[in-house]
């Protein structure tokens, strides 16, 4: 039974991008309060009418996420 359910964050051109890695959920937004609150939102909508015995998923599971920072490259 999963407890937690991971998603990986990177920036796009425009805006952050939230990838489910459990469960096949994509959003984006401009900030990460939003995107944040599009995945809580995303991931609800996507439950709601699944069975979670059937899922593997847990009735009150957290969400972990990691994001993708780039760094600097130097000349």
């Amino acid at each position: 039974m999963k407890h937690i359910l991971y998603f990986h964050i990177y920036k796009g051109d425009s805006q952050y991008v939230a990838e489910g890695i459990d469960v096949p959920v994509v959003t984006q937004a401009k900030t990460l309060d939003e995107l944040m609150n599009n995945v809580k939102e995303a991931v609800s909508l996507h439950l709601e009418s699944e069975d979670l015995n059937e899922l593997g998923v847990a009735p009150f599971a957290s969400i972990l996420v990691n994001m993708e920072v780039p760094l600097r490259e130097y000349a």
